[in-house]
């Protein structure tokens, strides 16, 4: 059994441990609400944006023109994976659970697939098991906005449209709720404005109504050939920006709830300890009594 000395050590140890993650679940607390209503605020701009695409895509004429962001190619030589995760720890299975999900999609894919990662942890998972990492974007502003993610888009765009890929997807953890997240891959390119699913960001532009969406006129200026080749880049600007955001909410509320079982479990420990050091006090009086009265008998004999 450790001395008396060893535990209040001990003791001490993880009640500091205990008050820095009770901070620590704090300020996630306080990040995730905040991030929560970021998201919440972005969705519905989303669908809206995703109701005008649809329009556009349903117009006379586009279909035959069809712009490139919309064409889907008929073989697929080498795709590309935008991963978004955390450029911290601390945040329980949340960045374990991303690189798994994405590893799984890797591991299905019938063509090579080349990363770009977002996130310093994402990027050393990724690079340390083996994977093709051709491009890394960390220490994402929080909150971000849509300029931190231009440079992202710009890239997959731009190699999507000279042919070095041929498939563009994004894997990000979708906030539910502050206790639930669930890990997606989404295709991101090519776009698929009239059969969104499948999509990055589906869930939240599934409950769009487009009943009658495409039968609506609207007066275009300019023709909505050219107005695609403007909304399309946009649009997959907004696709990567709500997955950020999504990402953003899910690592603060995995951050929180891992302090605060943090904070739970070292509550826990500190009674043990505690219940292990009054056990050796008692033990080590009981040894000086027994001490005492055994040189007491000897002397008096």
């Amino acid at each position: 059994m450790a001395s008396e000395r060893e535990l209040n050590k001990r003791i001490r140890s993880v009640k500091n441990i205990s008050q820095v993650t009770s901070a620590l679940a704090a300020v996630s607390a306080s990040k995730a609400s905040r991030a929560q209503k970021q998201v919440e605020a972005t969705r519905a701009y989303a669908s809206k944006a995703f109701e005008i695409l649809h329009n556009l895509a349903s117009q006379p004429g586009v279909g035959e023109s069809a712009h490139p962001l919309l064409t889907v190619r008929p073989q697929i030589k080498n795709s590309a994976l935008i991963l978004i995760t955390g450029d911290r720890g601390l945040a329980g299975a949340y960045n374990a659970s991303m690189v798994s999900r994405a590893e799984a999609f890797i591991q299905a894919m019938k063509s090579p697939v080349e990363v770009i990662t977002v996130g310093r942890k994402g990027r050393d998972l990724m690079i340390r098991r083996g994977y093709n990492v051709v491009g890394a974007f960390d220490k994402m502003p929080d909150p971000p906005s849509i300029l931190d993610v231009t440079a992202i888009a710009q890239l997959v765009t731009d190699d999507f449209l000279s042919g070095k890929f041929d498939q563009v997807f994004i894997g990000y953890t979708d906030f539910v709720n502050l206790l639930t997240r669930i890990p997606r891959v989404k295709q991101l390119l090519p776009l698929k404005p009239l059969d969104f699913e499948g999509m990055a960001v589906a869930e939240y532009v599934s409950g769009v109504n487009l009943t009658g969406v495409a039968e609506r006129v609207y007066s275009y200026e300019p023709d909505p050939s050219a107005l695609l080749s403007v909304v399309l880049p946009r649009f997959t600007e907004l696709q990567i920006f709500q997955s950020v955001l999504e990402a953003l909410a899910s690592e603060h509320s995995a951050r929180m709830v891992a302090m605060n079982n943090a904070t739970d479990n070292a509550g826990e420990l500190i009674d043990i300890l505690t219940l292990e050091r009054n056990k050796a006090r008692q033990t080590s009086i009981t040894n000086e009594i027994l001490d005492i009265v055994g040189g007491a008998e000897a002397v008096s004999k």
